[in-house]
């Protein structure tokens, strides 16, 4: 009862920090740009936010973006932050499938549960790559924009990938973890049922022995 309470909420878990990456990688406010100061640009009306795909401008009444569509000449940061966030949303869709498939509440046939775990294992692996994707980029993004036009804060965008990025990885352990104990259970009450059964099969020839002697004296 515990492991399944367990995997349910490693699944939950990890369906909202993967549903964060999402928002993370289809938003552009990671970052908010502004050249003399924050308080100063936020009087003038000068903010700028970006992001992976667009820069944008803020203002009273105005969010005007533009996207950046010429790939070569993008950054390594802008380059780096666009591939991982890809990769860890995709990700995220067989994990989830292979997650759920492997619930204590739902049975494909006559299924082993060495197979659940083993798919649940799988989920779990692959959740915890989703949240390394997801780490990786909300941490190098905003070095590489800070390096390249000063100063800045951090935008909406980034700390949904941060929550994202966290959650999966506390789901990814949660269901690795919980999943491994249970498939190692049953196989440590094997090797104790086969020690028995050896122990009982060295046994029994003695007392044949014993059997015949008796039948022996008898005569």
């Amino acid at each position: 009862m515990a492991n399944s309470c367990l995997q349910l909420s490693g699944f939950l878990i990890t369906c909202i920090g993967w549903l964060c990456i999402v928002i993370a990688t289809a938003t552009n406010d990671w970052v908010i740009m502004c050249k003399y100061g924050l308080n100063t640009c936020k009087k003038m009306d000068e903010l700028e936010a970006k992001g992976p795909w667009a820069d944008c401008v803020i203002s009273t009444g105005l969010y005007h973006c533009i996207a950046l569509t010429q790939i070569l000449d993008l950054p390594a940061h802008i380059q780096t932050a666009r591939a991982l966030m890809i990769t860890g949303s995709i990700l995220g869709l067989p994990a989830l499938g292979l997650i759920l498939m492997s619930m204590p509440c739902i049975n494909l046939g006559n299924e082993p549960q060495a197979s659940k775990n083993n798919r649940i294992i799988l989920g779990g692996v692959l959740v915890l790559i989703v949240a390394l994707c997801g780490l990786v980029s909300t941490v190098w993004f905003p070095i590489g924009a800070h390096q390249q036009h000063g100063l800045m804060s951090f935008g909406f965008s980034l700390y949904t990938g941060w929550v994202g990025s966290i959650l999966s990885l506390l789901g990814g352990c949660i269901l690795t973890c919980c999943s491994s104990e249970s498939s190692s259970a049953p196989r440590s009450y094997q090797e104790n049922n086969r020690f028995y059964y050896s122990k009982q099969a060295g046994g029994n020839p003695p007392a044949a022995a014993s059997t015949n002697h008796a039948k022996s004296a008898h005569v």
